[in-house]
Parts: structure tokens; sequence; C-alpha cells
């Protein structure tokens, strides 16, 4: 059960009106790697997790507050929205709002769709896509998942963060940077502890008998390119991460198989081949009659 209290984590006022920087918060806001994505993300983990506990509370309890960020960051945008000029480049376009908004840099969506208010998309207007959550279940996957995602995030916000000198802006964007640190961290350490209780072991899925995999090649670094200094690195000699091998280096690939032949699906698909049209409309026809769905 969720409960709105209408108060905010952090304060959320910028100094001044500025629609072409609301559009680039938009970005952390509902792109792949922003605050709805998060959210959305962590509270599906802990719907769908198999256990119950502290991995369990540590999951809502972070999902619960990314959605305040969400909040935050939809205030904010709403704020540098309200009061901002449409037309904010030269005088030259100024008789025409809706242009000088495109060349300007502001999202017109912003005005003609939310009213000057925060919408779910990108900094390019792209609608937020549910495809960006990952929630599969095993917790060492998330986990991992999870902190790349506090990673791609803080380094948008560190690159937004020298792209306004307005003062509230920097605030908000320092506490959300401090927060991202947070978070980082705390997967890291839940990973960690995963792997400590022995609950997930790497390579993930770690229940997976190992015997069914080509072993051959499992710790076997083939270089696909023709740069020679891969090689050097500690994932083509020494011993694995997951404790269960020791790399090898291939500096070219080997000789591989012949292609399989081109595939012939069912001419019902019409797909273009080498068999003569009329004998393929001939065998679908014939499959048709047959009944072959």
């Amino acid at each position: 059960m969720y409960f709105h209290r209408q108060e905010l984590q952090h304060a959320a006022t910028p100094e001044k009106p500025d629609a072409v920087y609301a559009r680039k918060l938009q970005e952390v806001l509902g792109g792949q790697y922003g605050e709805i994505t998060v959210a959305l993300q962590y509270q599906f983990q802990a719907w769908n997790m198999h256990i119950p506990g502290k991995y369990r509370d540590l999951v809502f309890g972070i999902g619960a507050e990314e959605m305040g960020h969400v909040e935050m960051l939809a205030v904010m945008i709403a704020q540098l929205l309200e009061k901002a000029p449409l037309g904010i480049t030269e005088d030259a376009v100024q008789s025409d709002p809706t242009v000088a908004a495109v060349i300007g840099g502001t999202d017109i969506q912003h005005g003609i769709v939310a009213g000057a208010g925060a919408r779910p998309v990108d900094s390019n207007g792209n609608p937020w896509q549910g495809s960006f959550i990952t929630a599969s279940g095993n917790l060492l996957a998330d986990f991992t998942a999870n902190a790349n995602a506090e990673m791609q995030g803080r380094v948008q916000v560190a690159r937004l963060y020298h792209q306004t000198d307005d003062h509230g802006v920097k605030d908000l964007l320092a506490f959300l940077l401090a927060r991202d640190t947070m978070h980082q961290n705390q997967w890291m350490a839940a990973a960690a502890e995963l792997q400590a209780e022995g609950l997930e072991k790497l390579p993930v899925p770690s229940n997976f008998p190992l015997d069914k995999e080509d072993r051959d090649v499992a710790y076997q670094y083939i270089n696909f390119s023709d740069g020679a200094k891969a090689g050097d690195g500690t994932w083509a000699s020494g011993p694995t991460p997951d404790g269960k091998g020791e790399f090898s280096y291939l500096p070219e690939p080997p000789a591989g198989v012949p292609m399989p032949p081109p595939t012939h699906p069912d001419a019902r698909f019409y797909g273009t081949t080498e068999v003569p049209n009329t004998v393929e409309k001939l065998a679908g026809r014939a499959q048709d009659a047959l009944h072959k769905e």
C-alpha cells in the first residue's frame, strides 16, 4: 500500500525558469536510466522476489525512495517551465513561438501536452518504456543490474550538473548524486552479501549444472579484434573471478564451421526463395487444403 505525504525528500526549487534545461532534466526522469526506471525496477524485483527478509525489504525501501526522486524531478521540471517564455530565440522567429521553441531546444509538448509540466519521456521526447526494467528473479543478476542503473544515472546527473548555473537546480542534483553514491554502494554490498551467504554465486545462474555447458571455452578469451593489447588484461590469464577456472587467451578465432543451407519456411509466409512462384503457390494451396496451420 502506498501513502503519499505532500512533502519532498529534498528541496527542488530553481532560481529562475529555464525551458531548455527542463527538457534536459527529462532524461534523468524518463530516460532508460532515469528515476522512473529505477523506481519501478526495484518495485517489480521486490514483488517478484521468492524469499522474504532483508533483501526484499532493501529493494522495497530503495524503490519507495526512488518514487520520491521521480516526484522531485517532476516538480523541478514544472517550476523550470513556469513563466518560461515560449519564444526564446532571435526576433526573427519570435512571431512564431512554436518555431522559436524548437530552435531554442525546448520540448514543445511540455506546453501542448502537459500544460507546462513534466512528462514520462526522455530528453528527446521518447516515451518511457517498461522494457527498460530488469526484474529476473535472480537476485545476483538483478542487484548487479541495479548497480549499473545507478552508475549510468549518476553519470548523466553529473553531466547535467555542469550544464546549469542555477543554484537551486544544482542543490537538487547534488543531493541526487549523493543518493546515487549510496545506492551504488548498497547494491554492490548486497551482491557481495548474497555470495558470502551462498545464496548465489558466479556464474549466474549458479544453480545451472556446469557440466552441461561447453567447459572447454568457458574461460577462453577469443580475440575477435585486430587490437593486440586485450591479451594483457587480467581477463586473459590467471584465475577467474568465480574461482572455478583459469583464463586462457587465443590471439585469433579458430576455424569456423560451414554455414547451414538457407531455410525454407511454410510457403504461406511468402518469403522469396529459389523455388519457383508457381510451385510455392501450389504448396500453399495444398497446405490450406490439408488444414496445416
